[in-house]
């Protein structure tokens, strides 16, 4: 088929793609040709256009349809559905959000409504509906998110804000490939996360950024009760933890390091605050229990040697301590960030070229990435005069 047969272009979330177009009809998509690793996520997109549970227009349950706010709501999940037009559609949300403003205030309004929705600016979902309710009077709005929102409450505490090191602080990949000889993956950095970033992308790199790495001789090290967290071509060592006990791994660590006087003294001496109370918990001098590998491997399942071997090597390389967003979402999210920058702070190499900490790597494609923080061509959200707001 010749380039002719498809030259219209479509971007979303998970890649650029040329459309092929038969008689008019989406028959493909083929990623664009500066895409080395063009996700295959848009091979869905062709049987989402006549599927069976499409939904090709408005819906309202038949009793809210009857009855509107006074309808039996105990009939939710059972009554059926009533496909009616977009201007009925149109009148009912706006007869409902005149009636809650008038009888209940913005504030009882629930627009928070995070999430990527569609790619691109203009026809973004999110920046839509926050700009027609606030010029609607406000609403309460969401705070955080669900990716990393631990990483995002703690983390100006301890090092930087977690945007900041999305959008240019984090350690770019040709800086790991250059200069890190060890990455510790905490949470792995699955690949298959990587096909996606915010708005678009014309270029998936992270394949090529890993392969690259392994190729310069970097070693990685992934710490996931799931192997498949570290793509086989990376020849990782696997440490298989008891899910949820990466800050106890930490602990260990940080213990051998300590112990063994490994860790950077100067370093910690002059650009960070609290290691004099940190060291005597490390020690067990506050609880009676010393937080040393023995410790760690009761908690976590990995062996002893295992924890005081890696230490060792962390300390003798310039070693990258990698953190997944996923490890924000547990019981106690936060302390994997808070110990992991500690981590990174006890070997000394936080603002070294390869080493330190970075949080996200194969989150998104563009983590690592050269891009930097783009701001998009948008219209303007405008204030919400409400400031009401829900996790």
């Amino acid at each position: 088929m010749s380039l002719s047969s498809y030259k219209k272009f479509t971007s979303t979330h998970w890649g650029t793609y040329r459309a092929v177009l038969e008689a008019g009809e989406l028959k493909g998509l083929r990623g664009v040709e500066t895409d080395v690793d063009p996700s295959p996520i848009a091979e869905n997109m062709l049987d989402t256009l006549s599927a069976p549970n499409r939904i090709p227009q408005p819906m309202v349950r038949r009793g809210f349809l009857q009855d509107r706010e006074c309808s039996d709501t105990s009939r939710r999940g059972v009554d059926p559905f009533v496909r009616v037009s977009w201007e009925r559609a149109e009148d009912l949300v706006a007869d409902q959000l005149e009636r809650v403003r008038r009888d209940f205030g913005n504030e009882s309004i629930y627009a928070g409504c995070y999430g990527w929705a569609s790619a691109g600016r203009f026809h973004h979902a999110q920046s839509q509906i926050h700009r027609f309710m606030n010029l609607f009077g406000g609403y309460t709005a969401s705070a955080d998110t669900y990716s990393f929102a631990s990483a995002e409450v703690i983390l100006p505490h301890i090092i930087a804000s977690m945007w900041a090191m999305m959008h240019g602080e984090i350690t770019t990949w040709p800086s790991i490939i250059e200069n890190t000889e060890l990455m510790v993956c905490f949470g792995g950095i699955p690949l298959k996360n990587g096909q996606v970033a915010n708005g678009g992308t014309g270029r998936h790199v992270q394949r090529e950024y890993m392969r690259a790495a392994r190729d310069k001789g970097v070693q990685f090290v992934g710490i996931s009760p799931l192997r498949s967290d570290l793509e086989a071509f990376l020849d990782a060592e696997w440490i298989a933890p008891i899910p949820g006990t990466d800050s106890a791994i930490m602990l260990g660590l940080a213990h051998t390091l300590v112990c063994e006087d490994l860790h950077d003294k100067p370093f910690l001496d002059r650009y960070c605050v609290g290691f004099e109370r940190f060291e005597p918990y490390l020690r067990g001098h506050v609880d009676g229990r010393a937080k040393d590998a023995d410790w760690a491997s009761e908690i976590s399942g990995v062996p002893v040697e295992t924890i005081r071997q890696l230490a060792r090597r962390m300390a003798q390389h310039r070693s990258m301590v990698s953190v997944s967003w996923s490890l924000s979402r547990q019981d106690h999210g936060e302390q994997n960030y808070w110990m992991a920058t500690t981590l990174a702070a006890i070997l000394g190499q936080i603002g070294l070229p390869g080493g330190g900490i970075g949080i996200g790597y194969c989150a998104e494609n563009a983590m690592g990435n050269h891009t930097g923080h783009l701001r998009w061509a948008a219209l303007p959200q405008g204030v919400n005069s409400t400031g009401s707001f829900i996790p």
